[in-house]
C-alpha cells in the first residue's frame, strides 16, 4: 500500500487529509509538529509527504529544506493558508514539489498527491543505484556491491552508508549523522555511530572494497574513494 506522511498541526485538517487519502487507497501516518515530521521523513520510507507551511517549532520551510539537504527526494505537497505568490515561490524553492492553498477541496488534494506519485515514478526508476568509487549501493534491495560480491544491509547501516555515499569525500560531523540517519537534533552521548560504523566497515572489508570510511578525530567521518 502506498504510504503518505502527513505533517499537520491542525487536527481537523489532518483528519480531512487522512480520510480522503485513505478512501483512495493510501496508508497515512500523521505527526503534528515539524521536528517529529522531519525525524519520520528521514528515518522511514514514504511515497509522498503532505506538509503544512506553518508548524510549531520547526516550520514547513525548515522541514523541506532539511529533507532535501539530506538527500530525501520524496515528493512534498506543501499546504498553507499563506496564499500570496511570494510565499508559494518560497515553498517551491525550498524543495516543495507542489503548493496547495487552504481551504482546499479534499478531492483536489488527493489528485495532487496522485499526480506527484506519477511524476516521481520515472525518477525512482532512474535512480536505483548509487555508485561511489568501486562501491555500489542498490537502493531497492538495500545491498552493497563491490567486485561482484554483494551483502544485504540492515536498515540503519543502509541509511548510514547511503548518507556517506551521497556525501563522498566530504567530512560529515557526528551531529549531521545523528540528524540525518537517526533524526536526532542532539548528540545522545553514546557510541551509537561508532558501533554501526564498525559493523559497516566489516561488511565493506568483507566485500574487498577500496572505498573506506575514515575517522577524522575531532572533525567527523569521510567516505574516501
Amino acid at each position: 500500500m502506498r504510504k503518505v506522511l502527513c505533517i499537520e498541526d491542525d487536527p481537523d485538517t489532518a483528519q480531512e487529509i487522512i480520510v480522503e487519502l485513505t478512501r483512495v487507497g493510501f496508508q497515512v501516518e500523521w505527526v503534528s509538529d515539524g521536528a517529529l515530521g522531519l525525524q519520520r521523513g528521514l528515518s522511514a520510507a514514504f511515497d509522498v509527504i503532505t506538509l503544512d507551511r506553518m508548524l510549531p517549532g520547526l516550520d514547513g520551510l525548515g522541514v523541506v529544506t532539511a529533507l532535501r539537504t539530506n538527500g530525501i527526494k520524496t515528493p512534498v505537497l506543501m499546504i498553507s493558508a499563506m496564499s500570496d505568490v511570494d510565499e508559494r515561490i518560497r515553498g517551491l524553492r525550498a524543495g516543495g514539489d507542489d503548493y496547495l492553498v487552504k481551504p482546499f477541496a479534499s478531492e483536489e488534494m488527493a489528485t495532487r498527491v496522485e499526480v506527484l506519485l506519477r511524476r516521481n515514478a520515472d525518477a525512482v526508476e532512474r535512480e536505483t543505484l548509487l555508485q561511489v568509487g568501486d562501491l555500489t549501493l542498490d537502493l531497492l534491495s538495500r545491498e552493497a556491491c563491490c567486485a561482484d560480491q554483494r551483502v544485504a544491509l540492515p536498515a540503519t547501516e543502509f541509511r548510514l552508508l547511503e548518507f556517506l555515499m551521497r556525501n563522498a569525500n566530504s567530512v560529515v560531523t557526528r551531529a549531521l549523522i545523528f540528524e540525518s540517519v537517526w533524526g536526532y537534533h542532539f548528540d545522545p552521548g553514546t557510541k551509537l555511530i561508532d558501533v554501526h560504523l564498525t559493523r559497516l566497515r566489516r561488511r565493506l572489508d568483507g566485500l574487498g572494497c577500496r572505498s573506506a570510511i575514515t575517522n577524522l578525530r575531532g572533525s567527523g567521518f569521510k567516505l574516501v574513494t
